[in-house]
């Protein structure tokens, strides 16, 4: 297997490189935390004059027809640049279930505008009590008349408050857990009887709760086949895996810089503390955690596509579980060996540790992945 980026790769690691480096430093990015809604539209809009947004779709949908590397190689960026832009929760997560289950009229009407930067799309599936299971489902979905009914409620709806529509998992037969009677439909954000409470989570980034209240929808709001959304979703989840993945690389790559150079120029009795065998056996822990991670990442983006859904889900939850593992050792290590000042707002270093920390808790935790991986 060859595993050398492409020429056009290394195009596309280098623009986005380029772009945090020259248009989104850590000052911009404190001012973006503290505005509404959280995030920058100027540079949403760049997003899709690079291309960024149509990366993973079809030629024939309006996309350029790559794959998860090329999706990794964006979202190292996002993790090196902590960008707040919600890049997964459009293109990865609510675009993939629209590209996968979407007709090609549906995918003219929401699909194609996203990846044009004209509108935001998020991905509503998890509720409250749901503990990471995927099937857990009660937000109902019931014919009537010549149309359908949404009921119910979605927590973390990641990119939520700025998303001109929903992609909403619903069921409609079967019990709360069951794979089987799951449904997805476009629900429009100004739809009556949607109600959207956005917030600010703990690494800055932003998400919200909705609940839907006999939100009634027309017949071609349905995605794909009704009570077939479950294998779609499931996919798409651990796209989003591979995904956070990548960008938990590049944040840890971030904070293994910064943290080599303030050891190299932080001075103590007279010389640079990294002089200091011990802190010198800690740092060279991080470059092989980083490492490590990398590899992992790697292998999941390799893994998202494969056909078997047991060998999918176990590289998937191993790769979960092994990066939650090398960004807790990073981002601690980082932290400690800053310091005090490595927790203050003013430096990057704690933010960089808040967002790998939510990462470990994103799309499932290292104990629900462990319980995964052993029954796949």
């Amino acid at each position: 297997m060859d595993l050398q980026y492409s020429p056009e790769q290394l195009q596309l690691r280098e623009s986005v490189e380029r772009f945090v480096r020259e248009e989104y430093d850590f000052a911009h990015r404190r001012r973006l935390v503290a505005s509404d809604p959280g995030h920058d539209e100027a540079c949403w809009r760049k997003y899709a004059d690079f291309g960024w947004l149509a990366i993973p779709f079809s030629e024939d949908d309006g996309g350029i027809g790559g794959d998860a590397a090329d999706v990794a190689l964006v979202m190292e960026g996002v993790g090196r640049g902590l960008l707040l832009e919600p890049y997964l929760a459009n293109v990865v997560l609510a675009g993939g279930v629209l590209s996968t289950l979407g007709s090609a009229e549906q995918k003219a009407q929401w699909l194609a505008p996203m990846m044009g930067g004209q509108a935001k799309l998020a991905l509503a599936h998890a509720e409250a009590g749901g503990r990471y299971e995927r099937a857990h489902c009660d937000t109902r979905l019931q014919r009537e008349g010549q149309g359908l009914l949404l009921s119910g409620g979605k927590v973390l709806v990641h990119g939520g408050g700025v998303a001109d529509a929903f992609v909403v998992i619903a069921r409609n037969s079967g019990a709360v857990g069951d794979e089987q009677g799951l449904s997805a439909v476009v629900v429009p954000a100004n739809a009556p009887g949607v109600a959207i409470k956005a917030y600010a989570t703990h690494d800055g980034t932003r998400a919200a709760d909705v609940t839907f209240d006999r939100v009634a929808l027309p017949e071609s709001a349905l995605l794909g086949p009704e009570g077939g959304a479950f294998k779609a979703l499931d996919q798409v989840l651990d796209r989003g895996i591979a995904a956070l993945a990548s960008e938990a690389v590049g944040a840890m790559g971030a904070l293994v810089d910064a943290t080599l150079d303030y050891l190299k120029t932080r001075k103590q009795f007279g010389r640079p503390i990294g002089t200091n065998q011990a802190l010198q056996h800690r740092m060279v822990d991080m470059h092989i955690a980083l490492d490590e991670a990398r590899s992992m990442a790697l292998y999941g983006a390799l893994m998202v596509e494969e056909g078997d859904v047991g060998a999918r889900r176990k590289a998937l939850s191993a790769t979960k579980i092994e990066i939650d593992r090398t960004a807790r050792l990073v981002g601690q290590e980082a932290v400690q060996l800053h310091g005090a000042m490595g927790v203050t707002e003013e430096l990057n270093v704690g933010h960089y540790f808040k967002r790998l920390t939510l990462i470990g808790l994103s799309l499932g935790d290292s104990n629900w992945h462990l319980r995964r991986h052993a029954a796949s």
